[in-house]
């Protein structure tokens, strides 16, 4: 309470801008508190920093369907989207290396299982090329996909000798 002491005794031209600057921000604050479509992008933003990124992803695009205008919607929409494709790479390539696994437990492996293995790998290969990295994705994701493409390569070079 003691500013508001303080911009009672200022001029009045400097009192009547704080009092404006002050009153421009209660109406934002407001408006960004009671609409629904940043009520949604705020629940959306959680989601993503707790890495539920599915409904981080529906919420967003919900959020984004009502206000075509809200930037933190497209924004999470679009970095939600880019962490759920690394978690689908993430996922798929622990399946192909479990199925790998199992085909080299065999006591000998034949020319089909040789051929599958390598073209797992090359799909593995080219699908994380294509992955985008981005900043704001979570640095683990982005670390365990390099990893299992590092584990590819290394396998689609002894395929290939």
């Amino acid at each position: 309470m003691l500013w508001l002491k303080k911009v009672w005794e200022m001029e009045s031209k400097t009192k009547y801008i704080i009092i404006f600057t002050v009153g421009i921000i209660t109406v934002f604050a407001l408006f960004f508190v009671t609409n629904p479509s940043y009520q949604k992008s705020l629940e959306a933003k959680f989601y993503y920093k707790t890495g539920v990124y599915d409904l981080a992803y529906t919420l967003s695009r919900e959020a984004f369907e009502l206000d075509n205008y809200n930037k933190m919607a497209a924004t999470i929409m679009t970095q939600s989207q880019l962490a759920m494709d690394y978690e689908k790479y993430i996922e798929e390539g622990k399946k192909y290396l479990n199925d790998i696994k199992n085909m080299l437990k065999q006591t000998s492996l034949s020319d089909a299982n040789k051929a599958k293995i390598k073209l797992m790998a090359e799909i593995m290969v080219g699908k994380y090329k294509k992955l985008t990295p981005s900043v704001a994705i979570d640095k683990n994701l982005q670390q365990e996909a390099k990893k299992l493409y590092q584990n590819f390569r290394k396998i689609l070079e002894k395929v290939n000798r």
